[in-house]
């Protein structure tokens, strides 16, 4: 089965080069109608330029397909709020949001300043929100949505020299693990993508013969599932050098000590609270509660017999 998207309109943000540009270009190709939206910054944030955007365009117009550019910053809410008035003004709807737009300021964080942890949580945390926000109403009254995350593995699992760009990325998840539930209803289906990818941004972090493997467009295939109509919902999906797989948090089963537990109590039964075995994932956070309190009354009702 091919996976096009005839009649849709894609907003994807960062997209003047790296993951982004593959990703516009791929959905271009599969029928989509492009907003290409680049602020032309350099992998810091610095400086501005609209070639990258209009660059894409113009390979997106050479292979027939429709595609405009905008180059607003992503933190910028004016600058947002007329991407999607640019956006409905031209082609009258937007069905899918790719969140890609980011920057990087790394340094560990006793040399981090403060300007830098802002201005990255701006970009990746507040960019992505303010996007998402704004096309919410939109998806919302046409009952039908498609918002992709870019998260990353050091929201994930942490990188050292990183702790601003693993809190933003993060984040992100945060958001979409909410987004899925408030737009289920409307059809609104909200994933991220986890890619490890050779861009600017990646440049120097890697030894050249691995670099070589990461190709953008070796995760673009992943986005184009998390894009479709056939989406699933609330996935962080994995992509990189053709390899795909799902990334979950997960809970262990742990262990009921009751309302009188003292840290000591706790102490003692570390191993068991730390097993792996039966660990579970949890769709939200009322699951969560679920569990813990199933559990409590459990064990309330076996101490009183």
């Amino acid at each position: 089965m091919t996976l096009r998207f005839d009649g849709r309109v894609a907003i994807v943000t960062g997209a003047g080069g790296g993951l982004g540009r593959a990703h516009a270009l791929e959905l271009a190709r599969r029928g989509a109608k492009l907003v290409v939206n680049d602020l032309g910054a350099d992998v810091d944030g610095a400086g501005g330029s609209s070639d990258a955007a209009d660059a894409v365009v113009e390979e997106i117009r050479a292979m027939g397909g429709e595609a405009i550019a905008n180059g607003a910053s992503v933190c910028d809410r004016d600058g947002v709020a007329y991407l999607v008035e640019q956006t409905l003004d031209r082609f009258g709807r937007i069905d899918i949001l790719v969140n890609n737009a980011g920057v990087l300021r790394d340094r560990s964080f006793h040399k981090m300043t403060l300007d830098d942890l802002d201005f990255v949580l701006d970009v990746h945390l507040r960019g992505a929100a303010y996007c998402s926000h704004a096309v919410w109403p939109v998806m919302r009254d046409q009952g039908y949505g498609r918002i992709v995350m870019t998260s990353s593995s050091t929201g994930l699992y942490g990188n050292f020299g990183q702790a601003n760009y693993g809190a933003a990325k993060l984040g992100q998840v945060g958001l979409m693990n909410t987004l899925k539930l408030e737009g289920a209803k409307y059809d609104i289906r909200v994933n991220a993508l986890v890619p490890i990818a050779a861009t600017r941004m990646t440049e120097g972090l890697m030894p050249e013969q691995i670099y070589d493997l990461f190709q953008p467009d070796l995760v673009t295939p992943a986005l184009v599932v998390l894009a479709h109509e056939d989406a699933p919902n609330g996935e962080i999906v994995s992509a990189g050098a053709g390899h795909f797989a799902k990334a979950h948090m997960v809970e262990t089963p742990g262990v009921t000590l009751g309302a009188h537990a003292s840290a000591e109590d706790v102490k003692a039964a570390w191993t068991e609270l730390v097993s792996n075995q039966g660990q579970e994932p949890l769709e939200q956070g009322g699951k969560h509660t679920e569990k813990y309190a199933t559990r409590a009354f459990a064990w309330m009702q076996q101490n009183a017999e």
